[in-house]
């Protein structure tokens, strides 16, 4: 009789065990993707562009520096809706314009020049046609070619209402 009682406390503990570790499997898969961007470098970005691909590009052009582009990270891109919206619709990439190790994309990589206060990696220069201001965020297509360049802080209402339009 303990004996009985033994494996079936077992099992049951086998059971729990089990189903609370899938559960928490799953929390974890969900708020991954519900509550997180994954974001890209430039070239993750330039391979996965250029391969079959049918989602567009954001990437958000930033420098250290640069105060909006700070609150941006903490406002804008952490607003739930704009996580899902981005998830389901874009990849989104990082590109800091003034980095001073070489950047590679599309085939061709880009090096750091002095320039102004702090230099500028010449994709930056590419990327924003010459305009360098910051934040500022360039779609490109599911090939990587330009769509539109916006700069300027937004809010999470903003930038949901840009993306719609896209």
């Amino acid at each position: 009789m303990r004996l009985e009682k033994f494996f079936e406390m077992r099992n049951q503990i086998f059971f729990h065990l089990l189903v609370a570790l899938l559960f928490m499997s799953s929390c974890k898969n969900k708020s991954v993707s519900d509550t997180e961007l994954k974001w890209l470098t430039i070239e993750e970005a330039s391979e996965i562009g250029s391969g079959d691909n049918d989602k567009k590009f954001l990437v958000d052009v930033y420098t250290d520096w640069c105060g909006w582009c700070k609150v941006m990270d903490k406002k804008t891109f952490t607003d739930p809706a704009v996580i899902k919206y981005l998830n389901e619709n874009f990849y989104v990439v990082k590109f800091n314009a003034e980095q001073k190790e070489p950047a590679t994309f599309k085939g061709k990589k880009y090096e750091w020049t002095p320039m102004g206060r702090n230099g500028v990696n010449q994709l930056g220069v590419e990327l924003l046609q010459g305009r360098l201001s910051y934040p500022t965020i360039v779609y490109l297509n599911s090939k990587l070619e330009p769509i539109d360049i916006r700069p300027g802080y937004k809010t999470p209402e903003q930038l949901l209402a840009e993306l719609q339009t896209l």
